[in-house]
């Protein structure tokens, strides 16, 4: 990229964002820089963590840093500054809640991950046993069920009864 200066790359990656929402080849054509240029800066925003789309323009394909790039601007601010801010990126106040809690539950401890998933797995075993049960049961009146058809079968048989039910 030639050497642009810091502010014409912000304004560049500023039409970039919503509410502009160029694509990097309208920008291109709009602008007269090369395609390759305007990636290669797209990219190193990107690294350096700011919140700039991929080629998919949806706020939920973002990458992990672009959305922790987001709480992290949207931490301090109020309702209303929030709110201004979702407008400005073309965002929804929701989408920003859902992905500050994503990163608190990102950052629980390890300790509190491993008691959950033991709380889970404890559960699961419960519910198993009581699945096997419940079939052992089934398959115990099943089995008892067919002896009797049988032996009604057969003492049907041997005292000549053809369909009576006696």
């Amino acid at each position: 990229m030639p050497r642009y200066s810091a502010e014409r790359k912000a304004t560049l990656l500023k039409q970039l964002l919503p509410p502009v929402n160029l694509s990097v080849p309208e920008l291109a054509r709009q602008e007269g820089i090369s395609e390759t240029s305007l990636y290669a800066l797209r990219k190193q925003a990107q690294a350096k963590g700011a919140p700039v789309p991929r080629d998919k323009k949806l706020p939920d394909d973002w990458s992990a840093e672009a959305k922790f790039a987001v709480v992290l601007e949207t931490a301090a601010l109020s309702a209303v500054e929030l709110s201004e801010y979702c407008r400005r990126k073309g965002l929804y106040p929701e989408q920003v809640q859902t992905w500050r809690q994503a990163c608190i539950s990102g950052q629980q401890s390890a300790q509190a991950q491993r008691q959950a998933e033991r709380e889970q797995a404890r559960a699961d075993k419960k519910r198993i046993r009581e699945l096997e049960r419940e079939l052992r049961r089934k398959d115990k009146a099943l089995a008892e069920a067919a002896a009797i058809l049988v032996l009604r079968k057969k003492l049907n048989a041997y005292w000549g009864n053809d369909g009576e039910d006696n």
